[in-house]
């Protein structure tokens, strides 16, 4: 007798404990015991006569078969999910479950909030919120939305900019008073830089826009980080020039806490909304990124 084939519901446990890697980051998300996370995926295994995952007291990895069920699962799934993003548009009713993503910074301040709204206002919707500095590849990681700043440079993607924002310079009046004189832009290698690993950039790399176009310089200090936050806050303390988003120091340029320099140069980083070509009739996509768009352009316009 054939074995049956997995469930929407094994299929969906299966890539949540590949995204995660154990049976306990798993079992949190799912708001379950990790013992029946371990049962479930045993009586999976069990039913089908394979072994999915390399089991350690840590960590799982798939086996090859696993991988090949996670890599056949995600397209069943995506499939399920968009079989009814296309019900839910005949009915015009958003619904189902959107995973998105964000830089940290920029998703706990602007999106997340946003996306409060959101589902106040479309009760059917599922939204997950994940807050990652890194870059991120939105098809193999089963993330429907990514909302980010700066260039997007990935094929197979749709791109839509929905909010405006640039890149200044800043530093604090005290740093600034003991600092080498800052008149162009090679006098920043001179100086303490406070260097931030932005998912669009290479660190230690500042690409510019100026009087003379795009120009480039190298920089380097004593602190960096991939928290913008972190970066943000050593600026104030008067460590050194950083390079922030207009809409992150806009409130410290306005108490004077934060002083903007070279302001003849800046760095477009627009907030843009990325999401895989497949995604393009999903009527929960669609209307998320309307409701981010129509949110986030006035709040850049308030601040930047």
């Amino acid at each position: 007798m054939k074995s049956k084939p997995p469930s929407l519901e094994e299929l969906d446990l299966m890539l949540a404990l590949c995204r995660h890697g154990s049976l306990s980051a798993c079992a949190r998300e799912m708001g379950v015991s990790t013992a029946y996370i371990s049962k479930r995926l045993a009586q999976l295994e069990q039913r089908l006569g394979l072994k999915l995952f390399h089991r350690t007291t840590r960590r799982l990895s798939l086996t090859e078969v696993g991988e090949t069920c996670v890599e056949w699962g995600q397209r069943v799934l995506d499939t399920s999910r968009d079989l009814m993003d296309a019900l839910s548009a005949e009915r015009s009713i958003p619904r189902g479950l959107l995973r998105v993503c964000s830089s940290s910074g920029y998703g706990r301040s602007r999106v997340a909030p946003v996306l409060s709204e959101l589902v106040k206002q479309y009760v059917e919707l599922e939204v997950e919120l994940e807050l990652i500095d890194r870059p991120v590849d939105l098809l193999i990681e089963g993330f429907h939305l990514d909302i980010r700043l700066g260039e997007v440079t990935e094929p197979g993607l749709i791109c839509r900019r929905i909010a405006g924002n640039q890149r200044i310079l800043c530093a604090s009046p005290a740093y600034l008073q003991q600092a080498p004189v800052l008149h162009e832009l090679a006098d920043l290698q001179n100086h303490q830089c406070l260097v931030i690993r932005e998912r669009d950039q290479q660190p230690g790399r500042w690409v510019l826009q100026g009087p003379h176009g795009e120009e480039i310089v190298r920089v380097r200090g004593a602190l960096s980080s991939n928290n913008g936050e972190s970066v943000r806050q050593w600026i104030v303390d008067g460590h050194g020039v950083g390079l922030r988003s207009a809409w992150d120091v806009a409130p410290y340029l306005r108490n004077r806490k934060l002083v903007r320099v070279l302001p003849q140069y800046c760095q477009d980083a627009n907030v843009y909304a990325v999401y895989p070509s497949r995604l393009a009739s999903s009527a929960r996509l669609r209307v998320c990124v309307e409701f981010l768009a129509d949110r986030l352009r006035c709040r850049s316009a308030m601040t930047c």
